[in-house]
């Protein structure tokens, strides 16, 4: 019997996922049942607090010395600590030849059940467990030639190496599919994450990228050879705050 690739997975039955690793970077969402209904491209990240005190820990050192090499993690919410502003976004090729790009800058919010079929849910300044959410219309998923779901840091110090970010693919059915952005690129201003397109054998597959880029959103796009034109953009006051 003729077996599938081999994909590392996370969790327990109840909370199954598939990896996305340099050695098993694609699925097919057709071939795992997976390829229509509402998919959902969340992203959560958090920092670790060494990154900013600097201080050891003393709890529990002497019964255990290896911890003091394990810094405990704290929320990427906590509104003392961070100066990484991360970013959820997708640009879209669709099949009749329509370009752009869903992301917060510019309010480009883009829309579920019309063109692009791409939907971001808001701008989450904090991260946590909640984090940001983009939503494709997998039942167009004919109409749709290719998406590029990238992460960019808006705001503050290049920190991807740090922020220990992870990009999950949520579909209708089947399992989860993640993608962890912990690379070291101490610089780096944006990432490629995931690639999901239409192949020649009309499969939905979700390709990992995890290319990062000392850029925006315009070097990506050279990178993929998308060919839209950018101007510098802002956030809002109140999106700011």
């Amino acid at each position: 019997m003729r077996r599938g690739p081999k994909f590392d997975t996370v969790g327990g039955s109840s909370t199954y996922a598939v990896e996305l690793t340099k050695r098993h970077s694609a699925v097919s969402l057709t071939r795992q049942g997976a390829d229509s209904g509402h998919l959902q491209v969340n992203l959560s990240w958090r920092m670790r607090s060494s990154d900013f005190d600097g201080r050891p820990r003393r709890g529990g050192l002497l019964r255990n010395p290896l911890q003091a090499f394990k810094p405990e993690p704290v929320q990427g919410h906590t509104r003392g600590v961070v100066t990484v502003d991360l970013d959820l976004a997708c640009m879209y090729e669709l099949k009749d030849g329509s370009k752009g790009v869903v992301q917060p800058l510019g309010g480009l919010l883009g829309d579920i059940n019309a063109p692009p079929y791409v939907k971001l849910s808001g701008d989450d300044r904090f991260g946590g467990s909640s984090g940001e959410t983009i939503y494709v219309n997998l039942d167009h998923k004919d109409e749709i030639k290719r998406l590029l779901v990238f992460v960019y840091i808006y705001d503050g110090t290049p920190a991807f190496d740090r922020t220990q970010a992870v990009v999950s693919l949520i579909p209708s059915n089947g399992p989860r599919i993640e993608i962890g952005l912990d690379e070291r690129a101490p610089e780096a201003r944006s990432c490629a994450v995931v690639l999901i397109e239409n192949d020649a054998k009309g499969q939905l597959v979700a390709r990992r990228e995890v290319r990062y880029v000392y850029g925006f959103q315009s070097e990506l796009d050279r990178l993929y050879g998308w060919g839209l034109q950018w101007a510098r953009g802002y956030k809002n006051k109140a999106d700011r705050t």
